[in-house]
């Protein structure tokens, strides 16, 4: 059995990752599957994971499994507990002291979008579009619950620093989705490589592969590539 800790991105909902968490809970998984408090002013990453913490409580060994702008958390709590793991998927991967703000710019993520929207003939400097950009391949029931239940993430989350001095030596993955719009997979494959030194392994699906494609996550965090 593995307790996988589950930290969602912006937004802070839990509810992205209760399709994962429910087959993981089903295969005999020990799940943690963490709100943020996204929507307080004063929460900021400290705060992220003092929560994580405090949900996590006095497991061992978890493993930290993070979507999006959750890698900032990621980060955050490796830096103050022992973690057996860390996944990212579809993830912002920080360096030491990095912002959540200054991470597009560093990494060429608006570029890489626009890059892709040209090879998919999709127009490069349309608004951005949730529909179109995060959920393309959710279905309609769990996109239209999810807009309709948005969350607001306060602005101090993209301006707090992430304080950890080196990531810690266990095994660390990157979970890659071949139709991620946000964060195009060629993007994060260099990002992995650049700041991890990891192959990030592909798997099907848009930025929101929790909802899209549950089982394969399931199996990839479950087995390995």
């Amino acid at each position: 059995m593995t307790t996988y800790v589950l930290i969602p991105g912006a937004g802070g909902d839990a509810w992205y990752w209760h399709l994962v968490a429910a087959e993981l809970t089903r295969r005999g998984h020990d799940v943690v599957n963490v709100d943020l408090p996204a929507e307080e002013e004063k929460a900021g990453l400290a705060e992220y994971a003092d929560v994580v913490a405090a949900a996590v409580g006095e497991r061992a060994d978890p493993v930290l499994v993070a979507l999006s702008l959750g890698g900032f958390t990621a980060a955050a709590v490796a830096a103050r507990r022992p973690v057996a793991g860390i996944v990212f998927v579809n993830a912002m991967i920080p360096l030491p002291g990095e912002t959540a703000a200054a991470w597009g710019d560093a990494t060429g993520a608006a570029a890489a979008r626009r890059e892709l929207a040209v090879r998919e003939g999709r127009d490069p400097d349309a608004e951005f579009d949730l529909r179109a950009d995060f959920f393309q391949d959710v279905p309609d029931e769990l996109t239209d619950y999810a807009l309709s239940h948005d969350r607001d993430e306060s602005e101090r989350i993209f301006g707090d620093r992430c304080a950890f001095e080196s990531w810690p030596p266990v095994p660390i993955r990157v979970i890659t989705a071949r139709d991620d719009r946000m964060f195009p997979a060629g993007f994060q494959q260099r990002v992995a490589r650049d700041r991890l030194g990891v192959e990030a392994e592909l798997v099907p699906g848009g930025h929101l592969t929790p909802l899209s494609h549950p089982m394969v996550l399931a199996d990839r965090l479950e087995h390995g590539a």
